[in-house]
């Protein structure tokens, strides 16, 4: 006799609240086996595909493609145990995984299969499901699952008014008291919309007047990009780096023709191919542990500059989706040919859309190659919560003065952004003049190591 389970977006990690539905993969009706992913979302830090600790038939799905659900909305509901099944042969089917992080899985070699029921035996009777419709009516679904007559239900589950501390916060900030409203998300969850559709309403004389976001008027023609997922979280995180840190700018061109040079020897002699990128890194890493005060980060609470004792080396990486910085873990523990598979290896996930969070987290030292697009120099903005980025322009040919007369060489403009708490002038132009040497005679580096 079958029993209804119903699985919720699980907590993803790395303080993600909500996440967005990109496509499911599987449908009403289909039998799922545990672990096998239902469900790919979008985060504001990755795509992710959502596996279902439980193994049975899909009863229903909740929300369409494109909705953003909060941790701990539903997601499916699953009828598990007797009466489900599949048409074709297959393993049994069991209840669930026993998974502690169940939002990840425990086997993705398992291919996944979808599969449809047989129709439902004589004395059976199809089990209906209803997909709430946010903010809309609700439209019931069936999938014809053979149950007994006395097939117990999914026990109801009592209200939640409000998951996402990102609601709790917007409410707070504007003096609106969430116990007032009625959610439109599944059990009466109160979404964001809830809450921003309530700051609109007009207010009578004896409510406090809360500010609100103005809707600007439409232009005939423009076209409007919603700020969520990606995009959404990379224009909150550089707001916020410019509202919490003074910083500040310093640069120097670089005669890299020697670092050039260096890295086609390297590469002429066979194994695996080095990148400028990965020299670079490995220049930066030097210099980090010459000026450790570069690689450290404020914490406000405490009124401390924590210096960290690792280089996770973030490095922008521009995609389909927008701007990313995978992470190098370790960096300084790496040579420029791991540097460079490494680099290659999360580059390749970046372009796919198939990062982990714990791919783009972690980092406290950024590496910005916006040489790639053509132009010379920047004044790159600090990927909080970190304390400096090393920006690094396009290698061409210049006039230069080397060994006392006008030559031709590949020259190259180095800026460095940083965090004026945590140093002041001298440590940045020190850091920065060190790697500019690195730069300019590789053996600067040979000698510190």
């Amino acid at each position: 006799m079958p029993q209804v389970l119903e699985f919720k977006l699980p907590d993803l990690g790395e303080g993600l609240t909500e996440a967005e539905i990109v496509r499911w993969l599987v449908a009403v009706g289909d039998v799922v086996e545990i672990d096998q992913p239902v469900v790919e979302v979008e985060t504001a830090k990755a795509m992710v595909e959502v596996p279902c600790p439980y193994g049975g038939v899909v009863t229903a799905r909740f929300g369409e493609e494109g909705t953003e659900l909060p941790v701990g909305a539903p997601l499916i509901t699953v009828a598990v145990g007797a009466g489900t099944e599949p048409t074709e042969s297959a393993a049994p089917v069991s209840s669930g995984s026993g998974n502690v992080l169940v939002g990840y899985g425990t086997d993705h070699s398992r291919p996944a299969r979808r599969r449809r029921v047989r129709p439902a035996a004589s004395g059976s009777r199809p089990v209906a499901a209803t997909v709430p419709a946010f903010g809309s009516v609700q439209a019931p679904v069936a999938a014809s699952v053979a149950v007994g007559a006395s097939a117990p239900v999914a026990a109801a589950v009592g209200p939640v008014p409000v998951i996402s501390p990102l609601v709790r916060k917007l409410a707070r900030d504007n003096g609106l008291d969430l116990r007032a409203l009625n959610g439109s998300g599944p059990e009466g969850l109160i979404l964001r919309a809830d809450v921003e559709a309530a700051l609109r309403a007009p207010r009578s004389s004896a409510e406090p007047v809360a500010p609100a976001p103005v809707p600007v008027a439409a232009v005939a023609g423009e076209v409007r990009i919603p700020l969520k997922g990606v995009r959404g979280a990379v224009a909150e995180k550089l707001s916020r780096s410019r509202r919490e840190i003074p910083e500040a700018t310093c640069w120097v061109d670089a005669d890299a023709t020697e670092l050039m040079a260096a890295r086609t020897a390297m590469n002429a002699a066979g194994g695996p191919k080095i990148s400028v990128l990965a020299l670079l890194a490995r220049i930066c890493t030097a210099a980090l542990a010459k000026y450790p005060e570069l690689n450290s980060t404020v914490d406000l609470a405490a009124k401390e500059i924590v210096r960290l004792p690792s280089v996770h080396l973030g490095f922008a990486a521009q995609t389909e989706r927008g701007l990313v910085v995978p992470v190098v873990r370790d960096a300084q523990t790496r040579n420029p040919e791991t540097l460079s598979a490494e680099f290659g290896r999360l580059t390749e996930l970046a372009r796919a859309g198939k990062l982990a969070p714990s791919d783009l987290t972690g980092g406290t030292f950024t590496l910005n190659n916006y040489g790639v697009f053509g132009v010379d120099g920047s004044t790159p903005i600090i990927n909080h919560p970190e304390a400096a980025m090393l920006g690094v322009g396009r290698i061409i040919p210049k006039p230069w003065v080397y060994r006392g007369e006008l030559a031709v060489r590949q020259v190259v403009q180095l800026s460095l952004t940083f965090d004026h708490r945590v140093c002041d002038g001298g440590t940045a132009g020190g850091f920065l003049r060190y790697v500019a040497d690195c730069v300019e005679s590789p053996a600067v580096l040979l000698r510190s190591l």
